[in-house]
């Protein structure tokens, strides 16, 4: 498939392996790349990954930085799957403790945002992730903020 930038279109999969490949090899952080496109870190790191897609400008400054070509470009723009991971159960440690979490405290999650807020959700569409770094006299701690809009069921 030919993008409307002339480019042999790459999968959202091809362009984040093309992406983390360019990362490595030019030695960036996420934190540089989300500085060059003045947008939040998180969602950088995600629209690289291939779970959002960039504007033109966006997929072009980072392919610049990346030094990668029109079908990266035609990659990063592209609309996304999202949520699509390789398995139905992340094999990777850090990905399945996030599963992990969520088989444990889901469920209290849920009952909690229903007592504090009602009947509804949180957003995973207008939402913000952080991850931060927190000394403990225990060891390092990582502090994840999952920070989603409450959208209320409506019924009739």
């Amino acid at each position: 498939m030919v993008s409307r930038y002339g480019a042999i279109m790459t999968t959202k999969q091809e362009t984040a392996a093309a992406v983390l490949a360019a990362k490595a090899r030019l030695g960036l952080t996420w934190q540089h790349l989300a500085d060059t496109l003045d947008a939040p870190l998180a969602w950088t790191t995600a629209a690289l990954l291939g779970q959002h897609p960039m504007s033109p400008e966006q997929a072009e400054t980072a392919a610049r930085v990346l030094e990668l070509g029109p079908d990266e470009v035609a990659g990063l723009v592209a609309q996304p799957t999202r949520g699509a991971l390789d398995q139905p159960v992340p094999t990777d440690p850090t990905i399945y403790r996030f599963y992990e979490v969520l088989q444990v405290y889901g469920p209290t999650i849920k009952e909690l945002i229903h007592e504090k807020f009602g009947d509804g959700i949180m957003s995973a569409i207008n939402f913000k992730i952080d991850v931060d770094r927190r000394e403990d006299p225990g060891g390092e701690r990582v502090v994840v903020t999952l920070d989603g809009k409450f959208l209320k069921y409506q019924w009739g």
